[in-house]
């Protein structure tokens, strides 16, 4: 796993080697490890959150897997990606990429628990889609990155510029058309959870 490498806290290894500018600025230091540390409890959380099996058959892992989802990304990553978006690589257009991932995560994320509390399911589920979306963005940009170098030589000023755009757009153009295309009910229970 991808986390593992950062446990002996090493400021040259892995992301780290490309970030030396910023290593010594304590905000973005501590920003980074707590980025790297929790968001896996959102991937899973979020994961199980679209299990009709878990939905149907236990609703209370269901709402504690969604807190956790949702407090993870609320309270703890969304704070810590803006500071990493402010000193992302990729200048520019590689900074705005990641503050607008970050903004629209933590909106998609809010969205969906203020629909749930309003007994909104459809709602809900549709605001749930586009967070996860986004939540896997941090896979899927790993991904597009090798895609592109598979097939062409990217200088890595540029391919980062273009991996950030990459890593969460098409998430979000699959997760709209996943909503349109399920129009009609969702796999799992759409009654409201009490």
């Amino acid at each position: 796993m991808g986390i593992v490498r950062y446990l002996p806290m090493q400021d040259n290894i892995g992301f780290l080697q490309f970030k030396q500018d910023y290593i010594h600025i304590l905000p973005w230091k501590i920003a980074f490890y707590t980025h790297v540390f929790t968001v896996i409890f959102a991937l899973l959380a979020g994961f199980t959150q679209f299990s009709s099996s878990i939905l149907k058959g236990y609703k209370n892992v269901h709402r504690l897997m969604g807190k956790i989802y949702a407090c993870d990304i609320l309270f703890i990553n969304f704070p810590a990606a803006m500071i990493m978006a402010v000193y992302a690589n990729g200048q520019l257009p590689g900074k705005i990429a990641f503050v607008v991932l970050d903004c629209l995560w933590f909106w998609f994320t809010y969205k969906a628990v203020a629909e749930i509390k309003k007994g909104n399911v459809l709602a809900h589920k549709q605001f749930m889609i586009r967070s996860y979306a986004l939540t896997v963005s941090a896979v899927t940009l790993r991904c597009w990155k090798i895609v592109i170098l598979s097939f062409v030589y990217v200088e890595p000023l540029h391919l980062y510029m273009i991996d950030a755009w990459m890593g969460f757009v098409p998430n979000l153009l699959f997760a709209e058309w996943l909503i349109k295309k399920k129009q009609k009910p969702l796999p799992f229970n759409t009654q409201v959870v009490k």
